[in-house]
């Protein structure tokens, strides 16, 4: 496996303008990282988004460094067809962007929450049709596209694992976030046992789980869908029980990426640099010593 790294990791100093997104590409290099996910570039003109793709990829050569994938929103589920179809235009013009970055892999965002008293098969009816013209444009381009348990309506293993068989295309496959099942209040080893044979990609996340009845201050806080509080930390140092669901990648012959995220109120350089580590020190040990970590 290589351990990379998002972009949106470094959304405090990109936000405060330490870093740019041609600058960050040095810092994590700098960092060890051996590659890095874009998330979202900005809404420009199409030259512009076009050029600046360019310089990512061109300056990822010059710093020996990966282009992992491209990651973007999405909600396919719109109130008319033509709607809908131009969200699919949209999203076919973000893999081309994709394919000027040179990257393989495409994870996009379906729907974020079920609408009130819609079922989630309800819904899955009316985006899968789309879905699959999203995986035949991705394919024509040589990319895989994705989804990831992301989003409160699309987090659940059930609901992942029945996404990915109701779209049942080759070219479609599941971007495995580990930290994101405890979105859903779900025991996320028990989640990637069930689902690391369809993984294509990885994001390593990590959160400290507060009680609803805990009493404790929501600040820098989000809530699950049972209310209960997430607050970010370094991979490894949560309750994700990251060496575990590594260990069940492994059993499973997972061998690609697999990108660290941090969006705690901490300093993300500093909880990057721990997370980084932990992976490290997990990929360096001798089997049957990772249940140590």
């Amino acid at each position: 496996m290589k351990i990379g790294v998002s972009s949106y990791s470094y959304s405090q100093y990109l936000k405060s303008g330490r870093l740019d997104l041609i600058s960050v590409i040095r810092k994590a290099a700098d960092m060890g990282f051996e590659a890095i996910e874009y998330t979202d570039l900005p809404k420009d003109e199409p030259e512009n988004r076009i050029a600046l793709a360019k310089q990512i990829k061109a300056e990822a050569a010059i710093c020996g460094l990966e282009l992992s994938a491209y990651v973007v929103g999405g909600n396919l589920l719109c109130e008319t067809d033509e709607a809908q179809r131009v969200e699919i235009e949209r999203l076919k013009g973000e893999l081309d962007i994709a394919k000027v970055l040179g990257v393989k892999l495409f994870r996009y965002d379906v729907v974020r929450r079920l609408p009130l008293r819609r079922s989630f098969e309800s819904v899955l009816e009316g985006v899968v049709p789309a879905m699959r013209q999203i995986a035949d444009y991705g394919q024509s381009l040589g990319i895989m596209t994705m989804i990831e348990n992301h989003g409160y309506a699309f987090q659940d293993y059930d609901r992942v694992e029945k996404i990915y068989h109701a779209v049942n295309h080759e070219n479609f496959g599941l971007l495995l976030d580990i930290g994101n099942f405890l979105c859903a209040d779900q025991d996320n080893v028990m989640c990637v046992s069930r689902l690391a044979h369809l993984a294509c990609h990885v994001h390593l996340k990590d959160f400290d789980i507060l009680d609803y009845y805990s009493g404790e201050s929501a600040e820098n806080c989000f809530k699950t869908r049972a209310c209960n509080l997430l607050r970010g930390t370094a991979v490894g140092h949560g309750a994700a029980k990251t060496a575990q669901c590594l260990s069940i990648l492994k059993e499973v012959g997972y061998d690609g990426y697999v990108d660290i995220e941090f969006e705690g109120p901490e300093d993300c350089v500093d909880e990057l640099e721990r997370g980084l580590a932990f992976c490290r020190e997990f990929f360096r040990a001798e089997p049957g010593e990772n249940s140590k970590l």
